[in-house]
């Protein structure tokens, strides 16, 4: 457990910074949504193309950490659909559901990529990087459907849900990566000695850009809905991924890192989707923060519980 919170701490404590930041020297939003941009579109892609290539695939249970996150996130997908019919009789709409999923099955991959790190190195984000593959397509796909027909005054069309998961640079990021690490494509020293550069600072940036969009107001007076969406993803979900891990047959690293990915907060992009969208924005960024503040405590517990 203490090898655990020493991980997370410095994670936690650049969240506060960011926090702290928005509120001092940097209030301006604009400055903040060019640092969401940069990392979104730029740093962080370099990291997880550069973690790819570099990472030796066979020595990691590839099928085993990427089947169970698969399969937890679309099982929790399909018990939020099956729930629908209930939180509607709970006085939930349609935008507070689509909220409630997004939520639900949505990861923080700043968070998870960082404690990967931190306790398992290039392994760590290997595996990791792994996860983000098999989990950005589906809940991103999944995401755009239910907002498109529970949410959004303009109905989204196959092609429309299509273009907009594949606009996603992460996706891009992960193909690429796999791509030049499957087909052993030499890079020159200069890439790598750039890209190392870029992806050492995106994780730093990513985290304090979450700070900074947390929004605390009302955080002492959750929502029923609110409620719901901090249970799901910080109890059941990290329940549901252990035990297909354990069905896997998982252990060590791998079982570690299942519970990481599925243990995180949502991320916060999921209130800008949802603003797009026609989502209920301010409940989704009431369910972001209290995960995000309750993460601190629940995912040592998930996470040692694995170990």
């Amino acid at each position: 457990m203490a090898v655990v919170i020493a991980a997370l701490l410095p994670v936690f404590l650049l969240i506060v910074l960011g926090v702290i930041l928005k509120r001092s020297l940097m209030r301006l939003d604009a400055q903040w949504h060019g640092l969401e941009r940069l990392t979104y579109f730029v740093l962080f892609p370099m990291l997880l193309i550069q973690t790819l290539v570099k990472a030796d695939l066979t020595k990691v249970p590839v099928a085993g950490v990427g089947g169970a996150l698969f399969l937890s996130a679309l099982a929790m997908s399909l018990i939020c659909l099956a729930l629908r019919p209930a939180l509607a009789r709970l006085g939930i709409d349609g935008p507070a559901f689509s909220s409630i999923f997004q939520g639900a099955t949505r990861w923080q991959t700043y968070v998870a990529l960082s404690v990967a790190a931190n306790l398992f190195g290039n392994l760590g984000l290997a595996l990791a990087s792994v996860a983000m593959v098999a989990i950005i397509p589906l809940v991103n796909v999944l995401s755009v459907a239910v907002l498109a027909h529970y949410a959004s005054p303009h109905k989204q069309s196959a092609r429309e849900i299509a273009m907009t998961v594949l606009r996603n640079p992460l996706i891009w990021a992960c193909i690429v990566g796999l791509l030049v690490n499957l087909t052993h494509l030499p890079l020159p020293r200069i890439w790598h000695e750039v890209a190392d550069a870029l992806g050492r600072s995106s994780l730093a940036i990513g985290l304090l850009v979450t700070g900074a969009g947390l929004h605390l107001e009302g955080l002492f007076r959750p929502s029923l809905g609110a409620a719901i969406g901090v249970a799901f993803k910080l109890v059941l979900m990290p329940a549901l991924a252990l035990l297909l891990a354990l069905w896997f047959g998982l252990s060590g690293p791998g079982l570690a890192i299942v519970a990481i990915c599925a243990a995180v907060p949502t991320a916060p992009s999921a209130y800008v989707m949802a603003r797009q969208m026609g989502g209920d924005a301010p409940l989704l960024a009431q369910i972001i923060t209290l995960q995000t503040i309750l993460a601190a405590v629940t995912m040592p517990i998930v996470i040692a519980m694995a170990a």
